[in-house]
């Protein structure tokens, strides 16, 4: 398996932003860190190499990106309306430097699908769901879509507009709906098991369905909990199944 580390330094973020490459060809699979941690906490829980018979085959490349949740949302000495704005620079990041850095590793016709677990579901399923466009699609594992959770209940712009569950029912612009209805690969998942919440997919699957967005929905059973083994057995599967 090919792995490369580089990085650059982001203007959206000013700060240094290391990226992990795993892979030689395939769709473009781009990987958000769970709750504050770096770009290489799939390779170090063993998700990478979980999936790694798929990289090898070519099916996928990886990139694995940092997150800056410790400067937000994770960050109990900060100001909520900093840690809001702090979420939309990590997102300018993403549109203006992540996916030209994707694109420049694969191809302009390459597909980027984006997922994550636990926060960084809630992270891909955003990204999505702002620019289809740029992301075509997502594998949100055991996430929360409701951004609120984790403001404390400071409620401004930055929090409405990077939380799924609050913006997507009000959502009527039909060039993102019909961007929504063309992917084929909407996917949330859960387990049912000790401190999962399957409800919070049901419910963005409800207003999924609401909207005529064909995407699935797959609650597992309540032997698969919010752990990491869980997230190894997800991920194979649906690159196995979906891809």
């Amino acid at each position: 398996m090919q792995r490369e580390v580089t990085g650059w330094y982001s203007p959206a973020l000013d700060k240094y932003m290391d990226v992990a490459v795993y892979g030689h060809y395939g769709f473009a699979l781009l990987m958000i860190p769970t709750a504050d941690s770096d770009f290489l906490e799939y390779e170090h829980h063993g998700l990478i190499e979980s999936i790694r018979p798929f990289i090898d085959a070519g099916l996928l490349k990886v990139f694995c990106i940092g997150s800056i949740n410790a400067e937000s949302w994770m960050n109990p000495h900060m100001e909520n309306r900093d840690k809001a704005q702090r979420h939309q620079q990590y997102n300018d990041y993403i549109f203006r430097e992540v996916v030209p850095f994707l694109k420049e590793k694969t191809s302009e016709e390459t597909p980027i699908i984006a997922a994550g677990a636990a926060f960084g579901a809630l992270h891909a399923a955003n990204l999505f769901f702002k620019h289809p466009d740029l992301i075509n699609g997502i594998i949100a594992m055991s996430g929360r879509y409701d951004l609120s959770v984790y403001s404390e209940g400071y409620y401004d712009d930055n929090v409405y507009f990077n939380s799924p569950v609050h913006y997507l029912p009000n959502l009527n612009a039909e060039w993102h709906l019909c961007k929504y209805r063309q992917s084929r690969h909407i996917h949330f998942l859960s387990g049912s098991g000790d401190y999962e919440d399957p409800n919070s997919s049901r419910h963005i699957s409800t207003i999924l369905s609401s909207k005529g967005v064909a995407h699935e929905l797959d609650i597992w059973g309540p032997e698969y909990h919010h752990e990491w083994s869980t997230w190894h057995q997800m991920m194979r599967v649906y690159l196995e199944t979906r891809f």
